[in-house]
């Protein structure tokens, strides 16, 4: 786990930490995963059915990220890549991925495999929009290798966000870091309405997806 003495506080985050708004966020989260469930719980099994019908292996996928203020918690997935994806060590995932599975690649694409991270939600773990959780190695690493790449860590990290429908999975750490530092700066209400609709364009179309 990150120590929170290791983070570095930037001084937009103390507008949000001030604010109302990240009490009022959280009862929107849960409203939210409250009303989207019954709606989601049947695509979730009919997918983990198939994800075991394709290969072996369970239809869910825990991984360690990295939380607010440097807490780990284990993010829930869908599957999408085969059980032994990783067996020679942690791999940043890349375009066309062939370890990614034919219905890996369709849930990845319409981010199907995300729903499972209502529950994480609900747990208050995450925030339905955030700054992308990342694994601990990779925190350290680009922590290591990009200035302030920790400010992230100042919000509760979200299934979806504004580096996310602003690249998605193709842009770089440094970038990632640009997007959510103004995402930080400037939450709201009204951004993370943007966010959502954003994010069903995303959802139809693929884009960022790999």
């Amino acid at each position: 786990m990150i120590q929170q003495n290791e983070m570095v506080r930037i001084n937009y985050t103390e507008k949000a930490e001030v604010s109302i708004y990240p009490y009022i966020k959280r009862g929107m989260d849960i409203l939210f995963v409250l009303l989207a469930t019954p709606f989601a719980l049947p695509i979730v099994l009919l997918f983990a059915a198939l994800i075991k019908l394709e290969t072996p292996g369970p239809a869910f996928f825990f991984q360690e990220r990295v939380g607010l203020h440097g807490r780990n918690f284990q993010v829930i997935k869908l599957r999408s890549m085969g059980v032994n994806a990783e067996k020679n060590g942690a791999q940043w995932a890349t375009k066309n991925d062939p370890r990614v599975t034919k219905v890996g690649a369709f849930i990845r694409k319409t981010r199907i495999d995300e729903l499972p991270q209502l529950l994480n939600v609900l747990k208050g773990e995450m925030s339905l929009i955030g700054p992308r959780p990342e694994r601990p190695v990779f925190t350290e690493k680009f922590s290591k290798e990009i200035p302030g790449f920790k400010d992230r860590l100042q919000v509760k990290p979200g299934i979806t966000g504004w580096a996310q429908v602003n690249g998605g999975y193709d842009i770089t750490p440094r970038e990632k870091l640009e997007l959510d530092r103004y995402y930080i700066q400037h939450m709201s209400f009204w951004l993370d309405v943007k966010i959502l609709f954003k994010t069903v364009k995303v959802c139809l179309t693929g884009d960022g997806a790999r």
